[in-house]
């Protein structure tokens, strides 16, 4: 499989990784190619409709009145459906493995974190045609994540086209400067969004199928209902460096993969 676009060997990563740093977010552009999209998406269902299995995925459906807070937990593989609303652990699904290896994000894993990059999370977010969950502001950190510091790295293809209208990504630019909102993480309390007047920093990251961008974990950052007759398929992959560890104590620690070994 040809996982890059041919332009993707000329971006130039400087001022991208420059936006990153002072934004927490960059768009990288269009790196995947035609072929990389097809199988990519290809595999998104079969894994949905359950003809591709592996033991140690993690599934989740919207909420049956479409309510955040009310996603249901801990129910897994529940059939054969489009609706399921987020896939993880895919860093145990090969095609996905080869997409998050591709040269370009060892390019940018390496630029950010050093030579040695292990996987923290990979999972597909979808909002199927017509539906989907409204994702309130949020930041990827904090106690519940269950490791020793805070990562910092995202990298979030778009498998389909995401417009506005299909709820793409939107980000409150620069607020990862100011640390987690509250030390829990997770969704940031109604209270520090109204003062920091989020709503009104509120920028929108509409993407073409096959671009890719850059998201700090501590940025906060939301998306909406997808209202389009068409699927927003998202995935997104989390790299931390070998300092980062597991802190659980009711079952084993968890292990990251690592990833981006020469020969």
């Amino acid at each position: 499989m040809t996982l890059l676009d041919p332009a993707a060997e000329h971006i130039d990563l400087e001022p991208v990784l420059e936006t990153f740093r002072t934004q927490g977010f960059a768009r990288l552009g269009r790196i995947a190619s035609d072929e990389a999209l097809d199988r990519l998406r290809l595999r998104a269902d079969d894994l949905m409709h359950g003809r591709v299995t592996h033991d140690a995925l993690f599934f989740q459906r919207d909420a049956e009145n479409g309510l955040y807070e009310d996603l249901p937990y801990g129910r897994g593989f529940q059939g054969p459906s489009l609706q399921y609303r987020k896939i993880e652990k895919l860093e145990h699904d090969p095609v996905f493995r080869a997409w998050l290896e591709n040269a370009m994000f060892e390019r940018v894993a390496r630029a950010v974190l050093g030579d040695e990059v292990f996987v923290l999370r990979a999972m597909l977010m979808t909002k199927p045609a017509m539906g989907g969950t409204p994702l309130p502001w949020h930041q990827d950190s904090g106690r519940f994540w269950g490791i020793t510091r805070d990562p910092c790295l995202q990298l979030w293809t778009a498998l389909d086209d995401a417009p506005r209208e299909a709820g793409c990504v939107e980000v409150f630019p620069g607020s990862h400067h100011d640390g987690l909102a509250s030390p829990q993480g997770g969704v940031v309390p109604k209270a520090i969004v109204e003062a920091r007047a989020a709503e009104a920093a509120a920028h929108a990251l509409p993407a073409r199928a096959g671009e890719v961008f850059l998201i700090h974990n501590l940025v906060w950052h939301r998306s909406g209902v997808n209202v389009t007759n068409s699927p927003r398929r998202a995935f997104s992959v989390c790299f931390v460096d070998p300092t980062v560890r597991c802190t659980r104590t009711r079952k084993a620690p968890r292990q990251f993969p690592r990833v981006f070994i020469d020969p």
